[in-house]
């Protein structure tokens, strides 16, 4: 087997990262992007990358780091996050569920079947916060092309429809404080995630969550990477399938967008979603 050159490789990675921006319009002349950096390799990647297109697309970038109170766990992760970014010389703004809720997630875990159902709320709901806060124009994550085809075949198998015009690069704002996001590794594998890291002899957060194991993600993920050994290219093929067959319906924009009357942060009800599920946490620990 050939091995592999490693600037033809990263050049690779950097054009395609490059074309998905420049065709989805991702980033604007001037923009302040916030990278969430949990110091995993994809978001350890995407900061990489924009650091790199940063002059050349003339835009601001700086990183935010949630600690969700994982023991024994997220504190890796941090330790990297801090390291990649002044290593860059990037500004770095860390916020923690703690601090913010008063609470943890392991404390929060043990109320749901999946530890991902109140850390998918809670994640969103800092990193959305803070990025408002920096007043960054957009957040940048480390979606890559198997998470997307993950949520894409979860949401088809859960026949949650409302949730295709979620999918694709790039969110467009629906409220002032809701930050739009965008996905720069949209069409790069994880497996090719991990090579950058290797090749690069970059250090990356490697442990999976101690909760992964619970998830539906988890199950799907390893049937789809049977797949993709068996038959290479199924993954690309999905999310081409995709594409082809659901039209972005983006009337997301005309829903009635109100502020939690608890936190002020967006919510299409009274009481946000993290605010509701803080709240029913709490009675629990009482």
């Amino acid at each position: 087997m050939r091995s592999l050159d490693r600037g033809d490789f990263n050049q690779d990675i950097k054009k395609r990262i490059e074309s998905v921006i420049k065709d989805y319009h991702l980033i604007d002349k001037e923009d302040r992007i916030a990278v969430a950096l949990s110091g995993g390799k994809d978001s350890v990647l995407t900061l990489y990358a924009l650091q790199e297109l940063k002059n050349k697309l003339d835009f601001e970038l700086l990183a935010i780091s949630v600690d969700e109170g994982i023991g024994g766990y997220r504190e890796d992760g941090l330790r990297l996050a801090r390291e990649h970014s002044l290593k860059l010389g990037i500004e770095l703004v860390e916020v923690s569920l703690k601090d913010e809720m008063s609470l943890t997630l392991d404390q929060a875990a043990k109320f749901y079947q999946t530890a991902c159902v109140p850390c998918g709320v809670f994640r969103r709901y800092l990193l959305n916060r803070a990025a408002h806060k920096l007043s960054a124009d957009k957040l940048a994550t480390g979606h890559n092309l198997d998470d997307e085809v993950q949520s894409f075949l979860m949401s088809f198998a859960r026949a949650d429809t409302r949730r295709f015009n979620k999918f694709g690069p790039k969110l467009d704002r629906i409220h002032p404080k809701m930050v739009p996001r965008i996905k720069p590794l949209w069409m790069i594998l994880e497996k090719e995630v991990g090579i950058w890291a290797v090749l690069n002899d970059i250090e990356v957060h490697m442990a999976e969550c101690p909760y992964a194991y619970t998830s539906f993600r988890s199950n799907l993920k390893n049937y789809l990477n049977g797949l993709e050994e068996k038959r290479p290219g199924t993954k690309r093929n999905i999310l081409n399938s995709f594409q082809k067959t659901f039209r972005f319906d983006r009337s997301e924009k005309t829903i009635k967008l109100y502020e939690c009357e608890r936190c002020g942060e967006p919510s299409s009800i009274s009481l946000c979603k993290a605010c509701e599920m803080k709240e029913k946490i709490e009675k629990e620990l009482k």
